[in-house]
């Protein structure tokens, strides 16, 4: 395995870099993705990442302090998650303690989420990059390079719909076609380049005083 991750620069990175920017800049519940995934005061549900990938969705909820469970299949993506997650345990403090809070699962989602009963389940397929920078083109073919496509796009959503607890969140592009074969979310979150469709199930309940 070693072997293979040498033969890609692709590095999962959550202290250095844009993650690390976007961590150290306090970046809060406000944000798209935090409301999508149900995020509000006094409101923490857990989550589960069904498509890690380089998992900056994951340390970012885990930063705001939710549980988050990652699962990836590609074993070389979820190799490289390893080395990530540990590199920010071992630069302490905020990092260490949001890295206590992710769990990182190797193995298909389909299989795995109607066993975990997971309160919200956030989605994020492959397609083609929102951003249209060379840096960003880069990155996504080497991602893709490792991990593939994701033609079960639409069962891995079928079955996060059936398996959830509270909702579904879709991570898709902004001007993208909603996606085929699945019910019509009950509302949507917009950002720059990205929107989050949110299918509801039930509602999140406040935690007992």
């Amino acid at each position: 395995m070693a072997q293979d991750i040498e033969k890609s620069p692709l590095i999962v990175d959550f202290v250095g870099g844009s993650v690390g920017h976007r961590f150290r800049s306090g970046e809060g519940r406000g944000q798209p993705l935090a409301k999508a995934a149900g995020l509000a005061s006094g409101i923490t549900p857990d989550v589960v990442d069904a498509t890690a990938g380089l998992g900056r969705d994951a340390f970012f909820l885990a930063s705001l302090g939710a549980r988050v469970t990652l699962i990836e299949r590609s074993p070389d993506m979820h190799a490289r998650l390893a080395e990530g997650l540990e590199r920010a345990r071992l630069e302490g403090g905020r990092y260490a303690e949001t890295v206590s809070r992710m769990t990182l699962i190797k193995g298909d989602s389909c299989d795995l989420l109607p066993q975990l009963a997971p309160q919200v389940v956030l989605i994020d397929p492959m397609h083609p990059p929102r951003d249209k920078t060379a840096l960003v083109k880069k990155e996504m073919r080497l991602i893709r390079d490792i991990v593939g496509t994701d033609p079960d796009s639409a069962r891995l959503m079928q079955i996060a719909l059936e398996s959830a607890q509270y909702r579904v969140v879709l991570k898709w592009p902004l001007r993208g076609e909603p996606m085929t074969g699945i019910r019509k979310p009950s509302h949507q979150i917009v950002g720059k380049s990205t929107r989050y469709d949110v299918f509801v199930n039930a509602k999140i309940p406040t935690p007992a005083s």
